[in-house]
């Protein structure tokens, strides 16, 4: 099993040794040439601007399209989320990729000085609560037809979703040691 994380910015590293502590191959891509024999994507935490202009600078937007048409699974922590989502509700002139349903508005929980730890509810990877680090985090605002929440603040707010074999969190994974979101990501291929 071979997962390409994008490697444009952010925390793909933390993505690569989170997939590595669970026996897989992964390869950094920063061209559509490395996302040959992938078996799934991670898009990583950071900045989404950022990162979808490199997309579209570097001509990955239409290889990462036709992927997810494929049914190879995607995980978009953070950042990630935002470039996955059908729309972005906050103004902002961002090109997504619009591989999920879903509509997210970006840095909900306010500035880097806000970020927050918080213990989830995630029955997907079982009855022990996840640790979710919120940095500037997207909250998910509407979700259509077909996208299961799979996890919610305490106050309701949708902050992790599933659509098919694509998943995104509003918090990062990659940067604590529990391994459940990962290791349910690669349960997704086959």
């Amino acid at each position: 099993m071979k997962i390409g994380i994008l490697a444009l910015q952010g925390t793909f590293i933390e993505h690569v040794h989170s997939i590595k502590k669970l026996g897989a191959d992964t390869v950094e891509i920063r061209r559509p040439d490395e996302l040959e024999g992938v078996d799934g994507i991670i898009i990583p935490g950071g900045e989404s601007t950022t990162i979808t202009h490199l997309m579209d600078y570097y001509g990955l937007v239409h290889p990462l399209k036709e992927m997810a048409q494929k049914g190879i699974p995607f995980l978009g922590t953070c950042a990630g989320m935002i470039c996955m989502a059908r729309s972005v509700g906050s103004p902002v002139n961002l090109q997504t990729l619009e591989l999920m349903d879903i509509r997210v508005n970006r840095n909900a929980f306010g500035r880097q000085v806000a970020s927050f730890e918080q213990a989830l509810d995630i029955p997907v990877l079982g009855p022990r609560p996840f640790p979710g680090l919120f940095i500037r985090g997207p909250v998910i605002e509407d979700v259509g037809d077909g996208v299961e929440i799979l996890a919610r603040l305490e106050n309701g707010t949708p902050i992790a979703a599933r659509q098919g074999r694509l998943i995104a969190t509003s918090f990062h994974p990659e940067l604590m040691d529990d391994l459940r979101l990962h290791r349910y990501f690669l349960s997704l291929i086959g």
